[in-house]
């Protein structure tokens, strides 16, 4: 009996593993595989090799580093053009890195929190995201993505 309301359990939701909320899925606000917090932003390392996969043996927790844009190509004057806005996690055991998407419930206030702590980043880690090809959005990528988080003419 209790191992079936485990199983029920998280198929409706999980607790944070940092903050301690009640986390739900929604597939209606694109969080079907979830596994961040929208309160903290804090994940667990759940995934092996692609998202949804479940199939990691480390579970432990994985710590918001920064944010990064999905790559959308580039515009007519071959400029990069932004794309998604992603959350960049750093498992705290294994040091895996992986890219979340952000989900319309997270907490645009802990995205921004995120943002700044990623500014004052140290070389290490910067090299790290460098070498596993991750463009952490630098202090120039303010203004989108407060258009992302808030839409247009936010500041």
């Amino acid at each position: 009996m209790e191992r079936q309301l485990m199983s029920e359990e998280k198929k409706e939701g999980f607790n944070c593993c940092n903050c301690g909320q009640w986390v739900p899925f929604s597939e209606l606000m694109g969080t079907a595989h979830r596994n961040h917090c929208p309160f903290c932003l804090w994940s667990k390392h759940l995934d092996s090799r692609k998202s949804g996969d479940r199939k990691s043996e480390c579970q432990a927790r994985m710590k918001p580093l920064g944010l990064t844009f999905k790559h959308e190509g580039t515009d007519r004057y071959g400029k990069p053009r932004p794309g998604e806005l992603m959350l960049i996690h750093k498992c705290t055991a294994c040091g895996r890195i992986s890219i979340n998407r952000i989900a319309a419930d997270d907490d645009p206030k802990a995205i921004l929190k995120v943002f700044e702590r990623s500014l004052k980043l140290d070389s290490r880690e910067r090299n790290q995201l460098k070498r596993d090809d991750i463009e952490i959005i630098p202090e120039e990528g303010r203004k989108e993505i407060l258009t992302q988080l808030f839409g247009k003419g936010s500041r």
